[in-house]
């Protein structure tokens, strides 16, 4: 039993090693041993993206993509605007409300930058974040347009701005960015964006018009196109997610790495009724709505060298000569505000990804979510959180504490009998074993209560480590923003503190080497805490203490030093 702890104790002290070498080689720029380094993407601000394979970049069915084969018939070399759409600037449109400022290409009315007006960049506090962006260090934009025959408007067609206002003035709650297509492959599309006041939710209506002297099935497209790099300032020792994902009511949230896109070997439900595709990242997410059940086709596909696209297909029906078909989809570029985003569509919220601990996760942010609503501070309400779940879980913890507190109690005996029978490790295992009858100690009794409870505080450290809520969110004094690191590192050492004493308070193994062990660990995985959100910190504190006092008291009663 000793021989096969040693064996885990040396194996967890191995990998934490490794992992804390390769973060901070991440950290500092240096290759990471799990994950290659992504190419920079080249862009320029005013050019469209390269083609790929003879298409409309980012349109459907280039090769390298995971579009349906149903769908990729339907698109050919006729797909291929004139050359040049290609090589000619075009206008944009500046719209402005109270949460958003965008950019709008005239060039198939792409929106291709969005920035958060309500929410300050990180590394450069003199900014907002700027989440959809076309420009020479990253390519980030959300496209639509038609197919279904050579000809068809796309994103890449030259479009008419409708003149009209940009800004969101006096009591006007909309202000609209309206684009007009020439006629073109037998069909004109109008494409109306409406940007309301207090909302990241963006309603898009597109209207076909048939021009042509006979029936027309066209197809429409919604997409977003990313380039694979992490986002910027994302800390190399904690992981988010970062890429896309497509939700159904059967397969539910499915998220797609970019490598697996990369070697064409992205895995998630083509086709459905229903759901919707999304660009995730840490904070903050697009994604396209659609609410009608009506048929669609998700893909996702390589647009060019580290550029990714994910999107959805939608038949518009058969069109009769002159007749108009319309649209509506929304398009959601923003904060993953749960409480916000809930309402938007089903399933939506879990872009906030909780990872394998979502059932207990989501009532742990609705009872934060409450005690912030009373208390004012999210930071005391990270403490008052924890001091409930403590309260929740008392007996099970004094249970353990019980059982560590006679572990110490009888930990003298045992190295006696250690020292004495140090070379019969057979006989002393067999000594060991009853002693521990004797005195009616189960060693693992102070492992059990603990084990069971871990779910709930990983689960709270993902509900803290994704909540957008702790963005700029202040705690006290010179903790101005619980989801960056504490500057002056006071709360990583006074984590480093509680957690060695709380180590002090637990029965030392008897085989020397898991003693040294069990002082060494706690300061291995401490370097990574300096890194870490300090809202993050400031939960493991909360819970050191709490956990301290309550191991204090019993080792009193108890009579243990």
């Amino acid at each position: 039993m000793n021989d096969m702890r040693r064996t885990l104790l040396w194996v967890v002290f191995t990998m934490s090693l490794v992992l804390l070498w390769d973060g901070w080689n991440k950290h500092t720029g240096q290759p990471s041993l799990f994950s290659p380094t992504r190419s920079p993407v080249a862009a320029s601000s005013s050019a469209p993206l390269p083609t790929a394979g003879g298409l409309p970049a980012t349109a459907p069915g280039a090769a390298g993509g995971t579009v349906p084969s149903s769908t990729a018939r339907t698109v050919g070399a006729g797909a291929t605007p004139p050359a040049a759409a290609v090589s000619t600037a075009t206008p944009t449109l500046s719209i402005e409300t109270d949460t958003l400022r965008a950019t709008l290409d005239s060039r198939g009315g792409d929106l291709i930058r969005v920035e958060l007006l309500k929410h300050v960049d990180q590394n450069d506090r003199s900014r907002n974040v700027v989440l959809l962006d076309r420009s020479p260090a990253r390519l980030y934009m959300a496209q639509t347009g038609l197919i279904g025959a050579p000809g068809y408007p796309n994103h890449l067609t030259p479009m008419q701005i409708v003149p009209g206002p940009t800004r969101l003035e006096g009591n006007a709650n909309v202000v609209n960015a309206v684009f007009e297509s020439p006629e073109q492959g037998g069909v004109k599309l109008r494409k109306t964006l409406s940007f309301e006041r207090g909302s990241y939710a963006v309603k898009v209506r597109h209207e076909v018009i048939n021009t042509s002297g006979g029936p027309l099935a066209p197809q429409l497209y919604t997409q977003l196109v990313r380039d694979g790099n992490a986002p910027p300032g994302e800390s190399s020792f904690y992981s988010t997610f970062t890429g896309p994902v497509v939700y159904t009511d059967a397969k539910k949230f499915q998220k797609v790495d970019f490598s697996d896109i990369e070697k064409d070997k992205a895995s998630f439900e083509k086709t459905a009724d229903n759901g919707w595709v999304a660009m995730v990242q840490h904070y903050f997410f697009s994604a396209w709505l659609h609410g009608d059940k009506t048929p669609r086709e998700f893909y996702t596909r390589k647009v060019d060298l580290n550029l990714y696209a994910v999107g959805e297909i939608l038949p518009l029906g058969e069109i009769a000569p002159g007749a108009t078909r319309s649209i509506d989809s929304l398009l959601y570029v923003g904060p993953q505000d749960e409480n916000a985003i809930t309402a938007l569509a089903p399933g939506l919220e879990l872009v906030k990804d909780y990872g394998w601990f979502t059932i207990i996760a989501k009532p742990l942010f609705w009872l934060l979510d409450q005690l912030h609503g009373q208390i004012g501070n999210w930071g005391w309400a990270i403490v008052a959180l924890v001091v409930l779940l403590k309260a929740a879980f008392y007996t099970l913890n004094a249970s353990a504490y019980k059982s560590m507190a006679k572990m110490k109690a009888i930990n003298p005996k045992i190295m006696e009998m250690r020292e004495r029978l140090k070379d019969k490790p057979q006989q002393m295992q067999q000594e060991m074993m009853r002693i521990y009858k004797e005195e009616k100690v189960n060693p693992l009794g102070g492992c059990l209560p603990i084990l069971i409870q871990m779910p709930v505080f990983i689960a709270l450290y993902w509900v803290l480590l994704s909540s957008v809520e702790m963005r700029n969110a202040p705690w006290i004094g010179w903790i101005t923003d619980l989801s960056l690191k504490d500057p002056y590192f006071i709360l990583p050492l006074v984590m480093t503190a509680t957690t060695l004493l709380q180590t002090w308070l637990n029965p030392t193994p008897p085989d020397p080497m898991q003693a040294r062990l069990m002082w060494i660990m706690p300061l291995a995985f401490s370097v990574m805490f300096f890194y870490f959100p300090a809202g993050l910190v400031l939960y493991w504190i909360t819970n050191n203490v709490l956990s301290i006092a309550q191991q204090w008291v019993i080792n009193r009663k108890l009579g243990v030093n």
